[in-house]
């Protein structure tokens, strides 16, 4: 299978704190990709260092066969690379068709009348199209999240990546958001998706677990869940980013 996104040997260090150490992993055109770790186990600064927040101290990704290491994080959303946010941060004084409109002419670099099918379509696979004139402030949680991944759809992702999207979300509601993410993989988008939720997990094709900042095990769900070395490593041991 056809890999559309490969880091190799990513290091990242705060100060004296090393957060990702020689970190390679590969990414397959239109798999879902599952990252599990313990608190500090650098799945957020992974994350970070994928999309462009952060410039790694070491190594290099490649998108698409290109290397954007140096590149910064709106030219990787304009080549194909959408992100959501542990913690949504809609406009909340904009509708959410403004919101996702926002999205698509600046990200999906699309003109407003062009944009609006497409923007149509994901609110659509969403579940907000009876939401799409309220304003984002007055959301419920589930719905912020939904307009959060609909924010990420308009900009024509090939590849999405999900940042504990149904964190704080109810067994059922998160099960609404699993519906979604299936629908959003099914159209051809490839996903990388971080969980607070392990049962989660099951819908994914690979799950890649860190452990203190190294690559610890990466296999499917089923053997990462019933590896001896994982298990050690996540007894006990609350999830976080």
């Amino acid at each position: 299978m056809t890999e559309i996104l490969t880091a190799e040997g990513l290091s990242k260090a705060f100060g004296s704190v090393q957060a990702v150490t020689d970190m390679s992993m590969d990414v397959r055109k239109g798999e879902i990709l599952g990252i599990l770790g313990p608190n500090g186990s650098g799945k957020t600064t992974l994350f970070n260092l994928l999309t462009g927040v952060y410039k790694p101290d070491r190594g290099r990704v490649v998108f698409n066969g290109r290397d954007i290491t140096a590149i910064s994080v709106h030219q990787r959303v304009r080549l194909g690379i959408g992100r959501t946010y542990q913690i949504p941060r809609p406009f909340g004084n904009m509708t959410v068709l403004e919101n996702l409109l926002v999205a698509a002419t600046q990200g999906g670099r699309q003109s407003e009348k062009a944009a609006r099918g497409e923007v149509d379509e994901t609110l659509e696979m969403t579940g907000l199209t009876s939401l799409k004139y309220q304003f984002a402030r007055s959301l419920t949680l589930l719905d912020r999240k939904r307009l959060e991944t609909a924010r990420a759809l308009a900009t024509r992702p090939h590849l999405l990546l999900l940042d504990e999207i149904a964190g704080g979300l109810t067994e059922a509601e998160a099960h609404q958001v699993l519906k979604i993410i299936r629908s959003v993989n099914e159209k051809g988008v490839t996903i990388i998706w971080i969980e607070h939720l392990m049962a989660m997990m099951e819908g994914v094709d690979r799950i890649l677990a860190l452990d203190q900042g190294r690559h610890l095990l990466c296999g499917s769900p089923k053997e990462v869940m019933s590896s001896e070395e994982v298990v050690a490593c996540y007894m006990g041991v609350e999830e976080d980013s």
